[in-house]
């Protein structure tokens, strides 16, 4: 697996999670841990994170 396609491949696991992240505050989905339930303020910040490192990633993929 050559370099791009590694950074390619983590920006699409990103994008997929940046995904979730906003489906979760759309939908109002529950998320508990144990006995703690994750606010939903933590998927605003996922969403941003998230699609930030996928956007990085696919420049970075980009450049030859």
């Amino acid at each position: 697996m050559t370099k791009n396609n590694f950074i390619y491949l983590v920006s699409v696991v990103f994008l997929i999670v940046g995904i979730m992240h906003g489906l979760r505050v759309l939908n109002g989905w529950e998320v508990q841990i144990a006995n703690f339930a994750i606010p939903v303020w933590a998927s605003y910040l996922g969403v941003i994170v998230a699609f930030f490192l996928a956007f990085q990633g696919f420049r970075l993929a980009k450049k030859p």
